[in-house]
């Protein structure tokens, strides 16, 4: 099915965000492993696999459109240098990603492409509901516990 130029030009914008929030996921949640932060790996870990979804689904969406999903381009990533500096790398990137996802459904709207806009509510579900809220929950306990004791609930 031909697809709206704009919606999948936009769709590789969001595609090349996926694709560095993947990437920035990796790398610390490799480092939280290292560091023997078992829990922060492990979800962390978990974020990285539902980036990779989300990358999945749109590669999916822009072939479907008889689109080029382009996978040559990311965004900077962020990598932080201790635990609270990784969580609002990440917290950083989930934002953004959220504005994009937005935008990009307002233009689905316009277009009046009404599946694609449907599949980016899901992604944009998870970015907000589970992500996001959850980087910010563990900002807040590292704020109300002090950082030794929020590494020690880590471990």
């Amino acid at each position: 099915m031909k697809g709206n130029t704009n919606v999948i030009d936009a769709l590789n914008v969001l595609l090349a965000n996926e694709l560095s929030a993947m990437d920035q996921y990796f790398i610390h949640s490799r480092m939280y492993h290292d560091w023997g932060l078992h829990k922060l790996f492990e979800r962390i870990d978990h974020e990285f696999d539902d980036e990779k979804g989300h990358a999945s689904a749109l590669i999916e969406r822009i072939i479907f459109l008889e689109g080029t999903p382009d996978m040559t381009k990311r965004d900077a990533i962020h990598v932080g240098h201790d635990v609270p500096s990784m969580l609002q790398s990440d917290l950083n990137v989930e934002y953004t990603v959220q504005k994009l996802l937005k935008k990009t459904m307002a233009l689905c709207e316009q277009e009046q492409d009404y599946v694609t806009r449907a599949m980016l509510q899901q992604l944009l579900d998870d970015t907000e509901v589970d992500h996001a809220h959850w980087l910010e929950q563990q900002l807040n306990l590292i704020k109300l516990l002090g950082i030794q004791n929020y590494l020690q609930s880590q471990m």
